[in-house]
């Protein structure tokens, strides 16, 4: 694929992702630590924010998409979002309580929700028939190349200033300024500007049966997908030391990354719909080792297979559903989605949190799989979106 051919859009989308998700990961190994160690607040009140936080950004991804659409623009959507996002880190910096810490972390999710369906209409807006999956698949690179240098910089910085985690707080923000600054070279897209403004409806039974279907096995499939904690928990849970769990969540990202370009030009190739099923089936191959494993080695495997797993699923899915969508519904169709995978992990991190505590860890991961499973012949039965 030619990079000429890559609209500078995506450049910037790309960008603008690396640099957010970048000041996002720095966060995300020492959170934990900040609110338990640092605010004296319980393991409890960790599991009540990320839940709260993960609802709020579930509950606007749908509206907000949908109110994209309706304004025939994108990119006020966009900026917003991940101004609130970079708002978010100087509140969670300046927090001196757990209270404060929830504020920023709902702020954080409420800019996800802002932004993330038009966003992603604004790259299938760039798109064409034969580079969809290679532009999905090149924007989770970058975003995801965040999510390896991100926990990489935090390390870095716990070791150069003493642990000092308030410090590494406040620097996060950097790159997240660094992310609002590529949203001067960012234009609305002109096939979008031509379209009249009509009077905009959304309803679930006006949807393609394509995409109906597509919301039906993900929702069942993302009930079961409960929160990456659960891994990194497992990873503990065996003996891995916290600087080893990290590092396997660093291995994990890595593949992601490095995975997700490769896999969005073979779907343009030899089609999504082949790809994304058998990105479902490592899931279950990886779900499954995380039941069964007891070496703390066989971790760093899984979770590197791991990364395969939402390389070949992530971008390749909204590039699948983009084949069934008018452009002037994309924001609403993907708000939507995310909305539904958002809940359903929501509700997949509660039964999991369930099943480990009253059963035994593998349930948690043998529910995933099952579910997993049953979302298949949902997936099966859509067209192939090549």
């Amino acid at each position: 694929m030619n990079n000429k051919k890559i609209p500078r859009q995506v450049w910037y989308l790309s960008l603008i992702s690396f640099f957010n998700d970048t000041a996002s990961e720095m966060l995300y190994p020492i959170m934990p630590i900040f609110l338990t160690q640092v605010l004296g607040a319980p393991v409890a009140v960790l599991g009540l924010i990320e839940g709260l936080a993960e609802a709020t950004a579930a509950i606007f991804k749908g509206i907000f998409g949908y109110w994209s659409d309706k304004i025939r623009k994108r990119k006020p959507f966009i900026v917003g979002g991940y101004a609130s996002s970079a708002i978010a880190k100087g509140i969670i910096a300046l927090s001196t309580g757990w209270i404060g810490v929830l504020i920023g972390r709902i702020t954080d999710r409420f800019g996800k929700g802002i932004r993330t369906g038009a966003r992603d209409a604004m790259l299938l807006e760039a798109s064409n028939k034969d580079n969809k999956g290679f532009i999905f698949g090149l924007h989770r690179t970058f975003d995801t190349a965040g999510a390896v240098v991100g926990p990489l910089i935090a390390l870095l910085l716990l070791n150069l200033f003493n642990n000092n985690i308030r410090l590494i707080l406040y620097i996060a923000i950097i790159p997240a300024i660094i992310a609002l600054s590529f949203f001067f070279f960012i234009k609305e897209s002109k096939t979008l500007k031509l379209k009249e403004k009509t009077s905009f409806k959304f309803s679930l039974s006006g949807l393609d049966g394509q995409i109906k279907k597509f919301l039906l096995g993900i929702a069942i499939f993302s009930i079961g997908n409960s929160s990456d904690s659960f891994l990194i928990l497992r990873g503990k849970n065996l003996g891995l030391s916290l600087t080893s769990v990290i590092g396997a969540y660093i291995i994990y990202n890595l593949v992601y990354a490095l995975a997700s370009t490769p896999a969005g030009k073979l779907s343009d190739k030899i089609g999504q719909k082949k790809v994304f099923i058998f990105g479902i089936i490592i899931f279950i191959l990886v779900y499954f080792g995380f039941a069964f494993n007891k070496n703390p080695l066989g971790i760093w495997l899984l979770f590197a297979i791991y990364g395969f797993y939402i390389a070949l699923t992530d971008g390749i899915a909204k590039a699948w559903i983009g084949q069934f969508i008018k452009s002037e519904m994309s924001g609403t169709i993907y708000g939507t989605v995310n909305t539904v995978v958002g809940i359903g992990n929501l509700l997949a991190s509660i039964i999991g949190g369930l099943l480990w505590s009253i059963i035994n860890p593998s349930a948690t991961f043998i529910f995933a799989v099952a579910c997993a499973v049953i979302s298949l012949p949902f997936f099966l039965s859509l067209k192939n979106g090549k």
